[in-house]
């Protein structure tokens, strides 16, 4: 894939719009699973600079990146970005789901927060994040709203039109990526181990994805 970069490579061309809970809920919470900046940025796949500068507000951590930090403190991205706790049962509505900007993808919650798996819809834009690699326990689920998305699982390479599903093992190697200019639309589900030794590794795969 064109453009390989590091976990923490975002682009550079503009000010950027800072999410305003998520850079003290970061420290508190690493400070809470006993872990030190270097190890928690060692884990993330990310530079100790990198990290702290998220840490502070200087940068805005990509969901690919929030997914990994939730992991290795043991908690979920929903706790990250200060939401509160819904009820056991909960219904929600689409006037609800306010969308967040984090690294170019856009994600609005699709279910409730502080639970074992976690729902998204997400719109990830063409070029985006594409050469992170994940690699993680637990499982993941995403259906193909609009768009098509190129999925790498190992080493098959998917082309998922309108209506494609996908379930997988989220320890096989994988990534995802737009194929259309206008980006691609999913609706994506994942399971969230409440552990603070679970680790996500990001990190650019070698070659190109078809």
């Amino acid at each position: 894939m064109e453009g390989m970069s590091s976990p923490e490579t975002e682009p550079a061309d503009g000010p950027e719009e800072i999410l305003p809970v998520v850079a003290p809920q970061l420290r508190a919470l690493r400070r809470r699973a006993s872990l030190t900046l270097e190890v928690a940025a060692r884990s993330a796949g990310l530079s100790p600079a990198h990290l702290s500068r998220l840490e502070t507000g200087q940068r805005q951590p990509s969901l690919p990146m929030l997914l990994a930090l939730a992991r290795i403190y043991g908690t979920t991205v929903s706790d990250l970005l200060g939401e509160t706790v819904a009820d056991r049962d909960s219904v929600v509505r689409a006037a609800d789901m306010e969308p967040t900007a984090a690294g170019g993808w856009t994600y609005w919650p699709a279910g409730a927060p502080g639970r074992g798996m976690q729902a998204l819809r997400v719109h990830v834009p063409h070029g985006s994040q594409g050469d992170i690699v994940r690699v993680h326990p637990g499982e993941e689920w995403l259906y193909v709203l609009k768009g098509r998305l190129r999925l790498r699982l190992g080493d098959t390479a998917h082309l998922l039109a309108p209506g494609d599903s996908a379930h997988f093992d989220s320890l096989t190697p994988h990534r995802i990526a737009a194929q259309d200019p206008d980006g691609v639309e999913l609706l994506f589900v994942h399971t969230l181990l409440q552990s603070p030794t679970a680790t996500l590794c990001l990190g650019p795969l070698t070659g190109e994805m078809p």
